[in-house]
């Protein structure tokens, strides 16, 4: 028998606060019309003052639990994705255990921008299949509207804060592409291009910095190495490009999103969207899109999933779900 990591439990959370395209023109050179034509946002939302990433990412934990019937000492850890941990340290990740009222298992963060979830589910799924867990709670959290440069136009429209929460249970497979679970994934990075996609400040320099990026070159980078490793994780599952029920991306730009489903073959009929309504979230994106497509109906039992997402590192990769 085969170990899967199947996925029993879905929940997310936005602030209360929205923000539509038009709230930015009071203060900068941009319109509703301009945002929208080149992002594909409408809105998002922001964090209130005094609430914080482990706060978010809690709400959606609690939701996630909730939806699968379960209590958070089901749980035998918690991995949170986030680049706007409240703290240096402790992890976000333990904030949240406690505050679930978590006496056992453990807790911690991972860190690769917008990828972040990627890379967390990447880390659940080893912890389940090598048996040292059996059920795991992946969130991906972020408040980037702390981070931003109000007077950068290019930047500041396109980020909204949110948490979305996936819940892991390990179940028996028969190791082939028809078992329900996480069939694949491929993760990579190239710290030659940090320096279109960063934060210009950190611990180490004592300063908290702002979000820079070249979105230009991100973009170019973005399309084709989304899809590459979209690709090869379908490749590593035994998965063809008809056998895809549904494409849930990072949500980053809806050009980038339409790009990368042109690249495999798909139409945006099997693409999970939802940056017109939280923008940009990071790592949050994908385990919002997914609860909203759940929520939705577009995700049901049996349905082959394909995720993906590119961030800051840079750092990419991909997972393939048959839900």
């Amino acid at each position: 028998m085969t170990i899967r990591s199947v996925v029993v439990g879905l929940g997310h959370y936005l602030p209360q606060r929205v923000v539509p395209n038009s709230e930015f023109e009071a203060t900068l050179d941009t319109s509703d019309e301009w945002i929208k034509s080149r992002s594909g946002i409408e809105r998002r939302h922001f964090a209130a003052e005094g609430e914080t990433t482990s706060d978010l990412a809690t709400k959606a934990a609690q939701n996630a639990l909730a939806q699968a019937g379960l209590t958070a000492n089901d749980l035998d850890a918690i991995v949170l994705a986030t680049s706007t941990a409240d703290l240096t340290f402790p992890s976000a990740a333990t904030m949240v255990q406690a505050a679930l009222g978590m006496t056992r298992g453990f807790a911690f963060d991972v860190q690769a921008v917008c990828a972040g979830f990627i890379y967390a589910l990447a880390n659940a799924n080893a912890l389940i299949v090598s048996g040292q867990a059996r059920r795991i709670m992946v969130i991906g959290a972020e408040t980037f509207s702390r981070i931003m440069d109000w007077s950068d136009r290019s930047t500041c429209v396109l980020f909204g804060d949110g948490a979305g929460a996936v819940i892991l249970e390990a179940q028996d497979g028969t190791g082939d592409k028809s078992d329900r679970g996480i069939l694949s994934v491929d993760l990579n990075s190239d710290g030659q291009h940090r320096d279109i996609l960063y934060v210009d400040g950190g611990v180490s320099t004592q300063t908290t910095g702002f979000l820079r990026m070249q979105g230009k070159e991100v973009f170019r980078h973005a399309v084709e190495k989304l899809a590459q490793t979209a690709t090869q994780a379908m490749d590593k599952a035994g998965i063809a490009s008809d056998e895809i029920d549904w494409i849930v991306p990072h949500q980053a730009n809806i050009r980038i999103i339409q790009g990368t489903a042109k690249k495999l073959g798909l139409s945006m009929d099997h693409v999970v969207v939802t940056v017109q309504d939280h923008g940009n979230t990071s790592a949050a994106s994908i385990p919002l899109a997914l609860s909203v497509g759940a929520e939705r109906g577009q995700i049901s039992r049996g349905d082959v999933v394909v995720t993906e997402a590119i961030g800051g590192g840079l750092a990419w990769g991909a997972v393939v779900i048959r839900w």
